[in-house]
């Protein structure tokens, strides 16, 4: 088994190989319900940026989590891919426990909390359960305490507690 050593040093130097800035700015979310999923989302608080329809059958939402530079959007000819086919997106939170009780009041079904068993960061983008350890990290690492929860259509989503950036992530 391999592993990747993260950077300890003050900065992280970029590639080289990209010079113009490039920023995540949407991810598209295969829906089968756009007025379900708008409805799951809003009630997440997240907010609706745009509600668009030609009235030829296209119809697109787009939505932003709450202190958020990254949006989503979904909707009705916005993408081929199946309903529910993304496994994994990522919401980084200061706080694990609060974020996952705030889903919860809003209906959300949410996983416990976990850590990687084998105390190494990056368990919540290991595959098989058996890897994970019930509860926050016991140290209370960043990047290294997770949850799970999913839309309607079964889009996943991992909530992972971040209280310390990495060099270079300001």
């Amino acid at each position: 088994m391999s592993s990747t050593q993260l950077s300890s040093g003050g900065t992280t130097e970029p590639s080289g190989a990209v010079a113009v800035p490039m920023r995540l700015e949407v991810v598209v979310v295969p829906v089968g319900d756009v007025d379900r999923a708008k409805r799951f989302y809003g009630g997440l608080g997240w907010r609706l940026d745009a509600d668009v329809s030609d009235g030829s059958g296209y119809h697109v939402v787009q939505m932003t989590p709450p202190a958020s530079p990254a949006s989503i959007i979904f909707g009705m000819g916005v993408t081929s891919d199946p309903p529910g086919s993304i496994g994994t997106m990522v919401l980084a939170v200061d706080d694990i426990g609060a974020a996952r009780e705030e889903l919860i009041a809003h209906g959300v079904e949410v996983s416990d909390v976990f850590h990687d068993a084998g105390g190494s960061l990056g368990g919540g983008f290991i595959a098989d359960p058996a890897s994970r350890a019930p509860g926050p990290d016991p140290e209370r690492r960043s990047y290294a305490s997770y949850a799970r929860f999913s839309d309607p259509d079964g889009n996943g989503w991992l909530l992972q507690e971040i209280t310390e950036r990495l060099p270079g992530r300001v």
